[in-house]
């Protein structure tokens, strides 16, 4: 092999790599990929529309109130003993019944309060007799100034001790202090007794109290006068009371302030003691705007709401008010006839497009 055969070998071996390098390194076209149709573009990109329900704005009535615990309280209530000691003689009340105010329920024996009673009166007819006898000699001089007074003051004395006997006689009575029900007796008849022994309670149930406590922001708000309505498990109807008195201060432990309303009773189909449920409204508005509470959208501290505005959804910014369980008052944002969004409202972003299923 000559010099020149061997450098045109090598030169071929070398033509021969180079292109292989190329064939493998270089890009080019995959026939699989070409043949596979296009990816789809994601959803996000894609345009879609949201179904929802609104509402017309319009004019309505809202109240601000709550449902609170309250207590039936008797008007008037007193566990009924006797001023001074001794044996009991008379019970003069059926348990349970209505008595009348200064009514005798019970007495004690007082024979010796009555002798020393008698005792006096006759003393007494005597002193003054001795006082128009003295009186005459003192107009005819007959006997000092000093005398007749004397005599006088003795007269004043006797009438003092017949009150203070007629005051220790009126301790062994037992009289009703107004009218009500009496309930059941703790004493009998023989009984000794003391004025820590109770001998009945006296209650009085017309009218009644309603005492019930609310947060202190309702402190300033109540006042005196304003309609309470309120149930009672077991009655199907409403009760109506009045506010006629009111804590003057705010509890500092619990923040609360104490209220206390008034209910005739009249018919006595309500007993003291039992729980009611308050209803109570403390602002009430006729012509508020008002939406329901599902369509507000807090956002970084905002509320707002979306409006239905040519098929997209636009936001709001709004000012709240007063709210019960279902809606909120606006005061600022949103204007009558303005259609608003009240479903959906998670999903919903500016310029979304919408469709109404249903405009309440």
């Amino acid at each position: 092999m000559n010099k020149k055969t061997k450098w045109g070998i090598i030169a071929v071996v070398g033509i021969g790599l180079v292109g292989l390098a190329l064939h493998t390194f270089l890009p080019h076209e995959n026939k699989e990929l070409t043949a596979a149709p296009a990816a789809k573009a994601p959803a996000s990109n894609r345009s879609r529309t949201l179904n929802v329900i609104a509402e017309v704005i319009k004019k309505s009535t809202i109240s601000d109130g709550s449902n609170i615990t309250g207590l039936l309280l008797p008007d008037e209530e007193v566990n009924l003993s006797f001023e001074t000691s001794g044996k009991i003689t008379s019970i003069n009340f059926e348990e349970g019944t209505h008595v009348k105010e200064g009514q005798l329920l019970a007495k004690i024996n007082d024979a010796q309060l009555q002798a020393q009673l008698r005792k006096l009166e006759v003393q007494l007819k005597l002193a003054e007799d001795r006082v128009y006898r003295q009186n005459a000699l003192l107009e005819r001089e007959a006997v000092s100034k000093e005398a007749y007074e004397q005599v006088q003051t003795d007269l004043a004395m006797l009438k003092a001790e017949i009150d203070m006997v007629k005051a220790n006689i009126a301790y062994t009575e037992l009289r009703a202090p107004f009218d009500g029900i009496i309930g059941l007796r703790q004493v009998s008849e023989g009984a000794y007794t003391t004025p820590s022994t109770v001998v009945a309670k006296l209650t009085k149930i017309s009218p009644l109290k309603i005492e019930f406590a609310v947060a202190e922001r309702y402190a300033g708000i109540l006042k005196k006068g304003a309609n309470l309505t309120f149930k009672v498990d077991g009655h199907l109807q409403p009760f109506h009371a009045k506010v006629y008195a009111m804590e003057s201060h705010v509890d500092p432990n619990n923040h609360s302030f104490a209220i206390r309303g008034l209910y005739p009773n009249t018919d006595g189909k309500l007993m003291p003691g039992r729980f009611a449920s308050v209803e109570l409204k403390t602002q009430e508005f006729d012509d508020a705007i008002t939406i329901p509470s599902q369509a507000i959208v807090p956002e970084m501290g905002i509320d707002k709401v979306f409006l239905y505005k040519n098929g997209k959804a636009e936001p709001v910014s709004i000012t709240k008010g007063i709210r019960n369980d279902a809606r909120v008052q606006v005061l600022q944002g949103l204007n009558l006839g303005d259609t608003i969004i009240t479903s959906g409202t998670l999903q919903l972003r500016t310029g979304l497009k919408v469709t109404l299923d249903e405009v309440n």
